[in-house]
């Protein structure tokens, strides 16, 4: 005997929300009500299609099945906020299902990619046999442009990923357009679509997501970790400002603040080889100690909610360490090029260097050992099985 599960995943719980069906909804003639429901509630819903498709794939197995073969049919239904959270709805659902029906293998009816998301947590749990994707027809008369591009607008899920970055290109261009020196924001266009280009290709979007989570959790999760956060954007304004007043401040006070700055420098000029190199490194090194400090903020905000959470494993000290690691190296590195760049050349006497890069190296060897204990702290809480998390 042979048991097959015929599934079909409402990722974004359409069904709950135009039709107040909760899932999981299992059975041929409640899922076939479900599908009615959803169906007259809204008739332009793919999820309706993928509904019957799942039904017409469970008789067609009915019909060839042999001796006391089991087929059933379930609907399985995630959230609103599609992510984490629906991703949690369904596997719950789907234990209940196998709980109840226990199948061998599963068969996935699916109207596109975003409930194909869900394929890892029903792989996880059952044998999957077979994936079937419903692609309605359209009439010709509306298979236009127009008509997709205002169904896009009108659907929340893709009216972000279709209007902000239009609107982004469009708030762009008219600033490069308005503002004096304009020409580095139009200019900065092609970067951004590169960048963004970029982290299509090597899938960035779930670490960017889980991010976001992460923030709007932090936000929430007790007054420390929010005003912590808080204190990073703030720290990020005050990077661009600092930045700002370097590139139109006063070249003499630029200067002036270069040989305070750092001991290896007791002579600086601004056009000694290149002026926009030299306010570009000067505003870079300015903005660098509140770029740093907005970084340690956002990390301890996480690290307090992970911490009231429970699953605090270390990884915070990690980031924080590699931060003061990156702080230093730059500070050296900006250091010996604002020498070059200034008209003086850099002393590589013991005495110079030591001071330059002592602290980047005591920097290294910290961070190594730092790294070195969380490593074998988390090593010996797998060993152990238990659910303890330790803090470093």
């Amino acid at each position: 005997m042979v048991r097959t599960l015929v599934l079909s995943i409402d990722r974004d719980n359409d069904l709950g929300v135009k039709a107040g069906i909760r899932g999981p909804v299992i059975g041929r003639k409640a899922t076939l009500t479900a599908a009615l429901k959803l169906g007259i509630a809204d008739p332009e819903e793919s999820d309706t299609n993928a509904i019957l498709g799942a039904l017409h794939h469970h008789d067609r197995l009915v019909e060839r099945a042999e001796g006391n073969d089991e087929v059933e049919i379930a609907v399985l239904t995630g959230d609103v906020r599609v992510g984490p959270r629906s991703d949690r709805a369904i596997a719950s659902q789907l234990d209940e299902v196998i709980q109840e029906f226990q199948p061998d293998s599963a068969v996935l009816v699916t109207d596109g990619a975003e409930d194909e998301a869900s394929m890892p947590i029903v792989t996880s749990r059952v044998r999957v046999e077979h994936v079937e994707k419903i692609i309605v027809r359209q009439s010709r008369g509306i298979e236009s442009t127009y008509y997709y591009i205002a169904k896009a607008i009108e659907d929340p899920r893709w009216r972000a990923r279709l209007l902000v970055p239009v609107a982004l290109f469009l708030m762009i261009l008219g600033l490069g357009l308005i503002l004096p020196n304009g020409e580095i924001l139009i200019g900065a266009m092609p970067l951004l679509i590169g960048i963004w280009v970029l982290a299509k290709g090597l899938g960035w979007e779930q670490q960017l997501d889980r991010l976001m989570n992460d923030m709007r959790d932090s936000a929430t999760g007790g007054i420390w970790s929010s005003l912590l956060w808080g204190l990073s954007i703030v720290s990020v304004i005050l990077s661009v400002l600092t930045a700002y007043q370097v590139f139109y401040g006063n070249p003499a006070d630029l200067e002036a603040d270069v040989i305070g700055s750092f001991s290896g420098i007791d002579e600086f000029s601004l056009d000694a080889v290149n002026r926009d190199i030299s306010v570009w490194i000067i505003a870079i090194d300015q903005a660098l100690t509140w770029i740093l400090f907005a970084t340690f903020s956002f990390v301890f905000s996480l690290g307090v909610l992970r911490w009231k959470e429970g699953s605090f494993t270390g990884q915070s000290a990690l980031l924080i360490g590699l931060g003061v690691v990156v702080y230093t190296v730059s500070k050296a590195v900006i250091e010996v090029l604002l020498a070059e760049m200034g008209g003086g050349d850099y002393p590589f006497d013991f005495e110079t260097v030591s001071q330059t890069w002592a602290l980047p190296i005591f920097a290294v060897i910290i961070y190594y050992f730092l790294r070195t204990v969380v490593e074998s702290v988390s090593a010996e809480t797998e060993d152990d099985g238990s659910n303890r998390y330790w803090g470093i």
